[in-house]
């Protein structure tokens, strides 16, 4: 027969309440789940308070309604008429055109006015139209061919042309050329601005 160690406890019966949990019924675990804490927001109230921050700071920094990149083409070319140029000239975009060496009666000098069209150049209406399609937003019509182009090797003819003036506000200093397949091609996007050298 089994005795008991002198100062051993014993183990009560397995589903019998401990001395300590018979003693305080309030050490038991309890299954109710923690009470949120009262000073964090909620999920929806953080995104509430965002969409506000963001409306706040969208009236601040401008009216930032999502525009097409086609808006952008006819924002661009859409100005107000200027009132009409008097004898000493008037607001508007001036272009002077010279042209060498490209035969049939193309040499010359020409001046292009749009907004409102005017001037010697021999097309003005398609000249301008031209200019104002090439005009989009964030390109300039006159650039120059990007440095390290790769360009055919093929010669267009010993014609050049000098533009300058004003176009859209800025000031226009362009050479063009018909030295490589690059010149040639940013030649014949200019036409009727340039004179139409294509066989």
């Amino acid at each position: 027969m089994l005795q008991s160690l002198p100062g051993a406890r014993r183990k009560p019966p397995t589903g019998s309440p401990t001395p300590l949990a018979a003693a305080c019924p309030s050490a038991l675990p309890t299954t109710t789940p923690p009470a949120p804490h009262p000073t964090r927001p909620t999920a929806a109230l953080g995104r509430v308070l965002l969409g506000v921050v963001a409306s706040v700071a969208a009236g601040a920094a401008g009216t930032l309604a999502p525009v097409a990149p086609g808006a952008y083409a006819a924002e661009a070319v859409s100005r107000p008429a200027p009132p009409t140029p008097g004898p000493a000239g008037g607001p508007g975009d001036r272009l002077t055109v010279t042209v060498r060496q490209a035969g049939g009666g193309a040499d010359g000098t020409f001046e292009l006015r749009c907004h409102p069209e005017g001037g010697t150049h021999p097309d003005v209406r398609e000249a301008c139209g031209r200019l104002d399609r090439r005009t989009t937003w964030g390109t300039d019509p006159f650039a120059p061919v990007r440095s390290g182009t790769v360009c055919t090797m093929q010669y267009g003819g010993p014609a050049t042309a000098h533009v300058t003036g004003t176009w859209a506000g800025r000031r226009v200093d362009a050479r063009f050329d018909r030295g490589d397949g690059c010149e040639i091609a940013r030649w014949d996007d200019m036409v009727p601005v340039l004179p139409d050298l294509r066989a």
